[in-house]
């Protein structure tokens, strides 16, 4: 079985891949600093696979750190880079802590595999966008100006992954630009963990429906879309972890576009805010405390993906709708009523 590094594996994002891969052959090996994760999340992935992944707790900003385990593990194939901060509004406030935990730890990744063959999945963002000119947004529109210093390092990250592959002929690199993951693992038994307030629209929305938050505020009634709060293209995790282990295969079958390569991640389908609501409301048969509340810095009004490349190229679709993401978050948060795995 083919070993795989999955960084920032016991997060939301990570701690799905780490399932796919297992489930499609592969031996995944986590390295996470806990920064934003919990440790119980390990013995979540072992109740759903009947396997303890491998796992190592380091900062990859370290770099001896990164180095030396890259040294005592010349095995692993693949490369699959999630650990990073991803907050939007958080990155307004803290500029300096994305460009240095974003930054550092890529490039001392890169670093360590200078000169051993390895496939690289990045884990990038449709932020890299900004405000699109056209909808959907297709990988050949034009990169624009980042409207968050998270959506800068993204963007950044790219070019220096696009410039390493074409420097380094070892490295076999894809970048995979997500839209808005959502919802949980079907066991209920893994999915988004935020550690103090949640950052992003959907563990709010269960977190206030279960009561451990007062009410909701939607950021923004007033932008030109149909009824004036943001848009986003929501994915279910699960089928945005399948992407990944899709790109390692085809990185393995040496991709003919070339040593680097990008692909939206999404499912083509644009949802407002104040829809989102509406569906978690029907899924759950909880009616929200939500209110309407001024914008928020760095929010783009709307994007959703073009995901026709992904299809062709990538051969990965995704295949859960609005309904499963809402009732599969909803199911992990009562789930972790009754099991708490923060304090």
């Amino acid at each position: 079985m083919r070993k795989i590094l999955v960084t920032g594996g016991t997060g939301f994002i990570g701690s799905h891949t780490v399932v796919e891969l297992y489930q499609a052959g592969y031996t995944p090996i986590i390295v996470d600093n806990l920064s934003n994760s919990s440790i119980r999340i390990l013995d979540q992935i072992e109740k759903i696979i009947n396997y303890r992944p491998e796992f190592h707790q380091f900062d990859l900003c370290d770099e001896s750190a990164v180095k030396s385990f890259v040294h005592n593990n010349p095995d692993i194939s693949g490369v699959i880079h999630f650990a990073a901060s991803k907050a939007v509004g958080e990155s307004v406030v803290k500029p300096l802590k994305y460009y240095h935990n974003n930054f550092f730890s890529l490039i001392n990744l890169l670093n360590a595999y200078q000169g051993a063959p390895v496939n690289f999945v990045f884990s990038s963002s449709c932020t890299v966008y900004g405000q699109p000119d056209e909808l959907p947004v297709s990988e050949s529109a034009p990169v624009k100006a980042a409207e968050s210093p998270y959506g800068n390092t993204k963007q950044i990250a790219e070019e220096i992954l696009q410039e390493t592959a074409q420097a380094h002929d070892n490295y076999q690199i894809i970048s995979l630009r997500y839209f808005n993951p959502v919802g949980a693992h079907a066991s209920a038994l893994i999915g988004e963990l935020p550690l103090g307030v949640p950052q992003n629209l959907l563990p709010f929305i269960t977190q206030t429906a279960i009561g451990k938050r007062e009410k909701l505020t939607v950021f923004g009634g007033d932008y030109d879309t149909p009824d004036g709060s943001c848009v986003r293209d929501y994915i279910h995790v699960v089928d945005l972890a399948k992407a990944h282990v899709a790109a390692i295969r085809l990185l393995e079958n040496k991709n003919p576009a070339g040593r680097y390569d990008v692909f939206n991640i999404g499912t083509g389908i644009g949802y407002s805010v104040l829809q989102a609501i509406e569906a978690f409301e029907k899924a759950s048969g909880q009616k929200l405390n939500y209110e309407i509340g001024p914008r928020r810095d760095g929010d783009i009004v709307q994007v959703w993906g073009d995901v026709n490349k992904s299809t062709e190229k990538l051969g990965w679709k995704a295949e859960l709708g609005i309904e499963e993401m809402m009732s599969s978050a909803w199911a992990w948060e009562k789930y972790m009523q009754e099991n708490p795995l923060v304090e």
